[in-house]
């Protein structure tokens, strides 16, 4: 009964931390101290997968579950949320995941607690060139995080919200996916919040999927190469990639060696004693292998498997990588790593391990020549117990020019050449020849042809140190991969123009941009609509653009080159007839636009209403209104018939009466009318009153 009471009061307690927990992610961190103390979680990560250097590595092909998560942690995390609202965010009872993007694109992901009540939390790092421990202090490694103060199911997906989800039950669970880029390498922290015990505590499902990148490695592992030690009693393996280290037995039983009866008693992957991955194994043998060729073959294991990389993609049964056991003899020069455009460091490569000790520090164990000078400032090996298979010669300046180079080995300032892990100096005469060609540049030069409606650009790439591939990229879509290109522009603003070159060795780009102005020509003019006898009219430019030229025909005979012409008159006529007038204007791109308008001029602009009117329909005297009100502004015409009745009214003086009320015929009689107007020659306002007689 007494241990039952106590496990009562665990739950309670616990219900009760976890209720304060999720408050401090509302409220100022100082309350945590109140109740529990500076100390109360922050202890060292032991577990492997709770540190950023011992991350999980994934790929987003599985599921990855974690039945457990041990208290450990609380180191502060950088980033945009970090201190928002007083709340210190940390790395809490954590669990990190690594992985490298093998195509651009967005990510989501699904983290699923085991107990809907938990919270749990994320963040997620860009570590590329970086060591992994520098999340927790530069802040620019941060890429995204959701630190949501609800609980349940939380990540990143098509439908969340934001980037920045920061501390507190306002934030979503979910947050938008963020973009990620191919060659980087990321870090995803998962931090379980609401924990109580210094036990374990309930786990999670982790699951990729949702986005468009892609962080599974399309790549098939295999062998990339295999050596001996010098006695001929282990044979090292370097894969072609990490592969997980629980693949591997410790027997060996994934290899098998052939044309000799020496077996393999044991393996040992390299870093697996404090990771999950490995890229190099050592076989210890059985007894040394004699000098001679041999192969080294993959076989399914005592547990069932070859070796599997992250996404269980496995080195095929039967795969085999050749290797040669040399004896006690010295390790002659072999080869040099791919060179790369303008080397900087050239790195050897050696068939059996070289003694560390022995390569002189200033790099005085070589010597390159070739068409230019070239300078070792220092020699350095990936030294692991001392020994490396490698070793990087570093240059006072990359080589930048082209030509056939050779690598001397020199007896060096240590008084010796280089000694191989056995004890055995590498004979002075080796060398090793490499070739480099010259460094290009994308710099071009352009001639911009303005246009009317379109520009034209012509593009100039001089092809020098043998360049022979050209990749043109514009915004209009028109990419091309010819050395000297033409392009047009129908839309106009800012511009980028980027060129990609290559000599097959060495490759450049540039980015051009430039702002294309749009030719904003347009003709326009304002005059008179209507034009009364004895009246000036008077026209004025209101074009758009640069203009160097106007040209106008007013359609009475004369013209004009003046942006702002004399006033013009037009002949009387017996009706009413139209005049074109005509502007025609020219940018100083030599672009020309017109603008057409017709005057009406007419014989009479005398306004008086008609004393009687006939709406017979014979076409004359129909209708009753306002006549010639040409110069009439704010104009209102009523008439009413002989008991005061309203039966017609308007404003537009071209709107007449038809002699009907509602589509009924009006007998004839007298009609009383009343005419209100602004004149707009003298802007006084005129009122006018009469009476019109209908007939039928």
């Amino acid at each position: 009964m007494q241990h039952c009471n106590v496990l009562v009061l665990y739950r309670v307690l616990k219900k009760v931390y976890t209720i304060i927990m999720r408050l401090l992610k509302h409220f100022p961190v100082f309350i945590l101290f109140l109740f529990f103390g500076n100390a109360a979680y922050s202890q060292a990560c032991t577990t492997l997968g709770q540190t950023p250097s011992t991350a999980f590595p994934v790929c987003g092909v599985d599921t990855f579950s974690q039945t457990i998560v041990p208290n450990c942690g609380d180191k502060a995390i950088p980033g945009p949320c970090s201190n928002v609202g007083g709340v210190v965010l940390s790395d809490l009872n954590p669990f990190w995941y690594k992985f490298t993007c093998f195509k651009s694109g967005t990510l989501g992901f699904l983290i699923q607690p085991d107990d809907p009540n938990d919270d749990y939390d994320w963040q997620l790092f860009d570590i590329t060139g970086h060591n992994p421990n520098d999340v927790y202090t530069n802040a620019s490694l941060y890429v995204s995080c959701n630190w949501s103060g609800n609980t349940g199911n939380t990540g990143a997906s098509a439908t969340g919200s934001g980037l920045n989800n920061c501390a507190g039950t306002s934030y979503p669970l979910f947050g938008s996916m963020p973009t990620i880029t191919e060659g980087h390498q990321y870090l995803l922290l998962l931090s379980h919040f609401n924990t109580f015990t210094q036990g374990n505590n309930d786990g999670y499902k982790l699951s990729f999927g949702g986005g468009s990148a892609s962080i599974t490695d399309p790549v098939d592992p295999d062998f990339k190469s295999a050596t001996t030690s010098c006695d001929g009693t282990q044979i090292r393996i370097k894969l072609s990639k990490k592969m997980k280290c629980n693949t591997l037995t410790v027997t060996g039983s994934e290899f098998t060696i052939t044309g000799t009866t020496v077996t393999i008693t044991s393996a040992v992957g390299i870093g697996c004693s404090n990771g999950f991955d490995m890229d190099s194994i050592v076989l210890n043998l059985s007894e040394a292998l004699p000098p001679g060729n041999y192969s080294l073959s993959a076989r399914m294991g005592s547990d069932d498997n070859t070796l599997l990389d992250y996404c269980d993609q496995a080195i095929p049964a039967g795969a085999t990588v050749p290797f040669i056991v040399y004896g006690r003899q010295p390790t002659p020069f072999d080869s040099v790593e791919t060179v790369s455009c303008a080397p900087a460091s050239l790195t050897l490569v050696f068939k059996k391990n070289i003694n560390c000790s022995s390569i002189a520090d200033d790099g005085s164990d070589f010597r390159v020549t070739g068409p230019f000078p070239v300078t070792i400032t220092s020699a350095t090996g990936n030294c692991i117990d001392g020994l490396s298979s490698t070793i990087t010669l570093n240059l006072a300046a990359p080589i930048v020019h082209q030509g056939n180079y050779t690598i001397t080995l020199l007896s060096g300032g240590d008084g010796n050449t280089i000694i191989d892990e056995c004890g055995i100096e590498t004979p002075i005469s080796g060398s090793i020849d490499f070739f480099v060609k010259d460094t290009v540049s994308a710099a071009f030069t352009y001639n911009l042809f303005e246009g009317c409606r379109e520009d034209s650009i012509y593009l100039y790439h001089n092809g020098a140190n043998g360049i022979n591939q050209w990749y043109w990229t514009f915004e209009e879509g028109q990419n091309t991969n010819v050395q000297n290109p033409h392009a047009y522009y129908t839309t106009f603003g800012d511009k980028s123009i980027k060129l990609f070159v290559s000599n097959g060795f060495c490759t450049d780009s540039t980015e051009l941009k430039l702002y294309l102005n749009h030719d904003t020509l347009r003709a326009a003019f304002t005059g008179p609509l209507v034009y009364c006898p004895n009246d000036l009219a008077y026209f004025r430019d209101t074009s758009k653009g640069t203009i160097l030229n106007w040209n106008w025909e007013f359609g009475n005979g004369r013209t004009s080159t003046l942006q702002y012409p004399p006033a013009q008159v037009y002949p009387q006529a017996d009706k009413e007839r139209l005049f074109p007038v005509r502007l025609i204007v020219l940018s100083d791109k030599q672009c020309t636009d017109t603008s057409l308008k017709y005057i009406k001029v007419v014989n009479n602009c005398y306004i008086a209403v008609p004393s009687a009117f006939t709406p017979n329909k014979d076409g004359r005297n129909d209708y009753l209104y306002p006549l010639n009100a040409y110069k009439a502004t704010h104009l209102e015409f009523k008439i009413y018939n002989k008991y005061g009745q309203l039966v017609f009214e308007t404003k537009d003086w071209t709107h007449k009466w038809d002699g009907t009320i509602n589509g009924t015929e009006q007998q004839s009689g007298v009609f009383v009318w009343f005419l209100q107007y602004t004149d707009t020659d003298t802007g006084k306002q005129v009122l006018q009153k009469g009476t019109t007689v209908l007939i039928r």
